[in-house]
Order: structure tokens, then C-alpha cells, then sequence
């Protein structure tokens, strides 16, 4: 039997929504990704949400879906301005609102508050800072002696969002000098860490890309080219760490 052009289309229309209209009866067919962290699978906390995959895409709102916190109780932990709807505000975002600190808070400050707020176990081998305001909603939650001092030593206090005042000193141990001198920070530059020691090519490696002007500032550079900060202030201080041992 030959299909005649109106024919084919209409068996094509059929088939092409006829099956988008079963899987998604079937709850197959899904119009925009979900954002589930992945579970803790083994111990005490197995099956629950792990804070630890916090993506820096995620919103507030996926954050309660997942941990059942309320995006008001974020945006009052990161002192957000109130003109902003805390639902809508990605977690990377607190990266450029607060890129004037020179303490770097965001996603992993995120994950820190999460799981210190849900009382849930985190790795707490690397420095994470977290504003003032976030550290007194914890205390008010309650926290073990662990971690009461790590938050006494990594509370950044009275800060606001970088884009309504500037942001004073931090209260953390204050290193020595020359400690505070190779310790890869936001405003750190790539010639500085070039002068420390770390080979272009190393730098590179971390990037992905050429060696970027000696100006320009580690975080400065992430923003602009859409990289993780953390992720790439974390890998340049390993590089900084090995020279320093040596």
C-alpha cells in the first residue's frame, strides 16, 4: 500500500506523540532534569541525602526537596538582600555575590551549612568559611564539640553580600606571614602563584587552558570562564603544598 504525503505525516504525528504521551503516563518522559543528591550508603546514615554532592547548579528550592530547608532559612544564612527570590537563587551565584571576599564562600559552604543544619557527617579535612550568619543559625541548631570548633575557626563575621558593603577582616587563626603569603585566595593572581614556584605548565594542566595573564586573579579568572572556583583554588593549593614541603 503507498502512503500518500498527508498520510506519512499523520502516521508520523501519531507515533511521535502518541509515545510521548505514554511514557509520560508511565512517568518515563520527564520535560527538565531532577536534582537529587546522591544517599550515604553504608553506616548510621545510610539511604539519607548526602550533602556532600551539592552541585553548585542546584537552587535553594532543589536543596529543600532534598534536605527539607526551607530556601528563606539559606537566604537568611547567607544574608541575602531581600529583593531576591531565595527559591530561584543557584548556589554558585554566592560566588559572585560575595566576590569580594577574600574568603571564598559558596558551594562548599553551602554543603558545609547543610550538614551541619541536618545534623549529618561531613569531611571536615579542608578549610570551608561560612558568614557570620550562617554560623548563628547553626549554634541556635546545636552542634557538637567537633564542630562548634572547627566553626570558631572558619566564621567570617559581620558579612554581607559583597554588592551592599564591603566585607570586613574575617575572625580565623591568624597564620604567619609567610603561611598567609602561598595560600591560593580569591584576589591570589597567577603570577603570584608563578612566583611561587608552580610551574606553567602545572597551572595549565589545572585549567585546561593556556596560562592566563600573570594579573589576573584566580577568581576573577573562574568567574569568567564558568570554572569551579573551589575546585581549582583546591587543586593550585596541592601544587602550592608540594613546593612548600619540599
Amino acid at each position: 500500500m503507498m502512503l500518500t504525503s498527508k498520510s506519512l505525516a499523520a502516521v508520523v504525528f501519531i507515533v511521535l506523540f502518541g509515545g510521548i504521551s505514554l511514557t509520560t503516563a508511565l512517568g518515563w518522559w520527564k520535560t527538565e532534569s531532577t536534582k537529587e543528591v546522591a544517599t550515604f550508603t553504608t553506616g548510621e546514615f545510610a539511604g539519607q541525602a548526602n550533602p556532600a554532592d551539592i552541585r553548585g547548579s542546584y537552587t535553594f528550592r532543589d536543596i529543600e526537596k532534598n534536605f527539607g530547608i526551607a530556601p528563606s532559612v539559606l537566604a537568611k544564612a547567607f544574608n541575602l538582600p531581600d529583593n531576591i527570590d531565595p527559591a530561584t537563587v543557584q548556589v554558585k551565584e554566592l560566588e559572585t555575590i560575595y566576590a569580594d571576599s577574600e574568603y571564598e564562600i559558596g558551594t562548599a559552604s553551602v554543603r558545609l551549612f547543610v550538614a551541619f543544619y541536618k545534623r549529618l557527617p561531613f569531611d571536615l579535612s579542608t578549610d570551608i568559611y561560612l558568614p557570620e550568619s550562617a554560623a548563628e543559625l547553626l549554634r541556635m541548631q546545636g552542634l557538637n564539640p567537633e564542630q562548634t570548633t572547627y566553626l570558631e575557626g572558619h566564621t567570617v563575621p559581620a558579612l554581607v553580600a559583597a554588592s551592599e558593603q564591603s566585607v570586613p577582616e574575617p575572625m580565623v587563626n591568624s597564620p604567619s606571614a609567610e603561611e598567609a603569603d602561598r595560600t591560593v585566595k580569591g584576589k591570589t593572581t597567577f603570577g603570584e602563584i608563578l612566583a611561587w614556584g608552580v610551574s606553567r605548565e602545572a597551572v595549565e594542566a589545572i585549567i585546561g587552558e593556556s596560562f592566563p595573564a600573570p594579573s589576573s586573579t584566580v577568581k576573577g579568572y573562574c568567574l569568567e570562564k564558568g570554572l569551579n572556583f573551589e575546585d581549582i583554588r583546591a587543586k593550585l593549593q596541592i601544587e602550592v603544598d608540594k613546593l612548600n614541603s619540599e
